[in-house]
């Protein structure tokens, strides 16, 4: 059985007043060829530098060791006993929350000394009944750490947070022992039931705003919020490059006004063969929003039309460093990376004729490039962001 559902996955974080760098370390992987999710959170002894070191490490080896499908009980003993001890306090160096999302859309969580993970079932707190896990042999035998497994299912979200969150407001007269779980829960609730379809992002963002708030805007830990949430996917088509025989010219046409879903045209003849077809006009932008590139124009019933080959390099260039914290232009290959965002299954139409105006016959390069830019951009998409991404030729 395969999960019918789009886990959508972000965290944000406030690092400790003063630090540059953040303790906590955020990891998440998307293991294609199993159609598997990972995600870890780690929360490194202390705040800057060190801490970061010790969460990376931490959370490196989880993602490693839970990729090999090792038993919890594994997992937690190699972690816990590979992981340096404080040599005062006796205490581990790092605390870690290990989700893992099969193919069948099975969760389990594994957690040790962080926060305990919130799950939410619509805006109503679910219990997936947490079981114990007893470490047995190694430096940390009698070490307890807790576990769970259960089957999300659309509008399910699980929430996961460092101490910076549990603990924020600590010794204030209204959270005197911090604003602790339960505030958190019923917090989290809160705002999904304003907003039901809230993002993952900003559902992370909130909380973490909300802990930094209540430390009086200054950080007194490193504060960490990341939220999987399970939902319908959104959709979204891209067409480039005319089709290779003119008789799959209507084909085209079709499959874009059929499509359930935004709709991006990249290419001069891509957008005239639909307009024709559909029988609608094409107005083109005069204002160049981005210098590099051609402007934008408009056709009925499409969302965005851009030029092509260009416009896609571009757009490759901005997924390889875009990420929370950068702002997009208004530019057409700002636009879709934006729309590329905002989808979860990208689907992309492949056109295979060569177009002339752009070269010499004999050497299908233009239609290499068109290829090779997709590629690349698929690949970025599928890793860096876990969208589903598939390809047609025409």
């Amino acid at each position: 059985m395969n999960r019918d559902f789009f886990i959508e996955i972000n965290s944000q974080q406030r690092n400790h007043d003063g630090e540059r760098i953040c303790g906590d370390v955020f990891l998440y992987r998307y293991i294609k060829e199993e159609d598997r999710v990972i995600a870890v959170l780690s929360d490194g002894m202390g705040h800057g530098v060190k801490a970061n070191i010790l969460a990376t490490l931490t959370s490196t080896m989880a993602i490693n060791f839970t990729r090999e499908h090792k038993q919890v009980e594994r997992i937690a003993e190699i972690i816990m006993n590979t992981l340096p001890v404080c040599s005062e306090r006796k205490i581990s160096y790092s605390t870690f929350t290990i989700i893992d999302i099969d193919g069948s859309g099975k969760a389990t969580i594994l957690e040790y000394d962080n926060p305990s993970s919130i799950v939410l079932r619509g805006n109503k707190v679910f219990d997936p009944a947490w079981e114990k896990v007893v470490l047995e042999k190694g430096k940390h035998a009698g070490k307890i750490l807790k576990f769970c497994t259960f089957m999300p299912e659309k509008e399910d979200r699980i929430i996961f947070c460092s101490d910076g969150v549990s603990q924020s407001g600590m010794g204030s007269e209204e959270f005197p022992f911090g604003w602790e779980r339960d505030n958190i829960e019923s917090y989290a609730a809160k705002l999904v039931a304003s907003e039901a379809s809230i993002s993952a992002s900003m559902l992370s963002g909130k909380i973490v705003t909300m802990a930094h708030k209540n430390d009086n805007y200054k950080a007194r830990d490193d504060i960490s919020c990341a939220t999987i949430y399970f939902r319908e996917p959104r959709k979204m088509l891209l067409c480039t490059g005319p089709p290779f025989d003119k008789e799959k010219d209507k084909e085209l046409a079709a499959k874009v006004t059929g499509y359930n879903g935004k709709v991006i045209l990249c290419g001069g003849t891509t957008a005239d063969i639909v307009a024709r077809e559909l029988n609608r006009k094409i107005v083109d932008e005069l204002i160049f929003e981005d210098p590099e590139l051609p402007p934008e124009s408009f056709l009925e019933g499409i969302d965005l039309v851009t030029e092509g080959i260009l416009t896609l390099q571009k757009v490759n260039e901005l997924l390889k460093t875009f990420n929370n914290s950068v702002r997009l232009g208004k530019g057409p290959a700002d636009k879709i990376v934006k729309m590329f965002m905002e989808s979860d299954e990208i689907h992309f139409i492949i056109g295979t004729r060569i177009n002339i105006a752009h070269q010499d016959p004999n050497l299908p390069v233009e239609l290499e490039i068109r290829r090779t830019v997709i590629k690349r951009i698929a690949r970025l998409l599928e890793e860096k962001w876990l969208k589903k991404v598939s390809f047609e030729y025409i």
